[in-house]
């Protein structure tokens, strides 16, 4: 029996329940993996909400690191006493233990411990696809990134300056926009003092961002397209804020022949070699020392209901971990 937190009907934090669950033997192309912790995501506040709807009932969780149990028929890449992490469908991942396929489920180096493992990967994912699959990037590029001081947000601040890329952030308090600078934001503005797109601009000389990675959504849209020079890329990621209104096309023209995308992580890992390489290029970032990961908060699993309260209230720095 494996203790693990379920909802059986959308909405607030007080959906979640706590139940045992029998884990049952792999199947072919399955592993069954007893986690040491569990990341939590803002992925896991949509599903909850019903903004991402999941069939119900069912476990919450993309997240987590442990040790594997048990293979199933067909997996190669892992065996029984590996250490291992993941982010990936299904969701699930808030138990003691489960069985899911092995595909995404990728090896842990021994130099990174089981909390970095659980707080690093869909973050750290994230911020490998936005930096390296998206749009192309180089050293003396400038980028401006939402929510800086976020867990995907400190990871890409790190990431910019590991790769000579000008990170501009933004943040809801000045320790916060402090935190982005000390994580390697070049510079890190209070969007609730100043004029953050004026700003941006002042900061670039009037010219703008080459790229805006915004996973606010909504009440960043209009201003992270007015910050972007001409012809430049919006990556739309996430909808904190709420999902962006319906626009017309026509005004990407209209602002510099701008583009814009909306990238899923899950795309990008879907192929099992493409997502083993982005967490090799992950772990290579971490163990480099390139790549530190925050864990601003530890809660239970029991008391999973009190981290996503933390989590929507902003009320959280880096990454948040549930212990085992």
């Amino acid at each position: 029996m494996a203790l693990t937190a379920i909802i059986d009907a959308h909405g607030g934090p007080e959906q979640f329940k706590l139940v045992d669950v029998d884990v049952a033997e792999p199947g072919a192309g399955e592993v069954r993996i007893a986690h040491r912790a569990i990341g939590l995501n803002f992925i896991d506040v949509y599903q909850r909400t019903g903004l991402y709807p999941l069939q119900l009932p069912h476990a919450m969780g993309m997240e987590a690191a442990g040790v594997i149990e048990a293979v199933g028929e067909g997996v190669t890449h892992l065996k029984v006493g590996d250490r291992a992490a993941y982010a990936s469908n299904p969701p699930g991942a808030y138990a003691e233990a489960r069985v899911m396929p092995a595909a995404q489920v990728c090896p842990l180096p021994d130099g990174i411990s089981f909390e970095e493992g659980a707080a690093m990967m869909l973050k750290g994912l994230t911020v490998e696809y936005l930096f390296n699959r998206t749009t192309p990037l180089q050293a003396g590029d400038t980028v401006l990134f939402h929510a800086a001081a976020g867990g995907v947000g400190l990871l890409a601040c790190q990431w910019a300056r590991s790769e000579g890329i000008t990170l501009i952030g933004t943040a809801g308090t000045d320790e916060k926009c402090q935190l982005a600078l000390d994580h390697g934001a070049a510079h890190c503005i209070n969007y609730r003092t100043a004029d953050w797109a004026a700003q941006v601009k002042d900061l670039t000389s009037g010219k703008g961002v080459d790229v805006v990675m915004d996973a606010v959504g909504k009440d960043t849209f209009e201003g992270s397209l007015d910050s972007l020079k001409p012809l430049g890329m919006m990556i739309s990621f996430g909808n904190a804020s709420g999902p962006v209104p319906p626009f017309d096309v026509g005004l990407l023209g209209k602002k510099g022949s701008l583009k814009i995308t909306r990238p899923t992580l899950f795309t990008h890992i879907a192929d099992h070699a493409n997502c083993q390489a982005m967490a090799k290029a992950l772990a290579t970032k971490v163990l480099a020392g390139d790549v530190k990961i925050n864990i601003g908060q530890r809660f239970s699993l029991s008391d999973v209901a009190k981290a996503h309260e933390a989590l929507e209230a902003r009320q959280t720095t880096g990454s948040t971990v549930l212990e085992v």
